[in-house]
């Protein structure tokens, strides 16, 4: 089950930041992997910086959110960098 929630709060997490990043637009298994991926980074840093864990769904998602977009904004400095050079 808790599988299950994970690839619902990635997809919620990667359709919020794929929302945030108009310039990307990901197909929805693309949303899900960095949704997940997002969670586990933002898992990292909240838990590294933060003593409390995400308890709810909500929580979860935020975390995940945080993570992805954290994901998106290197990518699109990456991107960025990339065209002027």
């Amino acid at each position: 089950m808790s599988f299950l929630i994970s690839i619902l709060v990635g997809a919620i997490a990667g359709w919020l930041a794929d929302l945030v990043f108009k310039r990307f637009s990901f197909s929805l298994l693309t949303q899900i992997l960095l949704g997940i991926i997002g969670g586990l980074i933002g898992g990292w840093i909240f838990g590294n910086t933060f003593t409390t864990g995400a308890s709810g769904i909500l929580d979860r998602i935020l975390t995940a959110f945080v993570g992805a977009v954290i994901i998106l904004g290197i990518a699109a400095l990456i991107k960025g960098s990339r065209r002027t050079v």
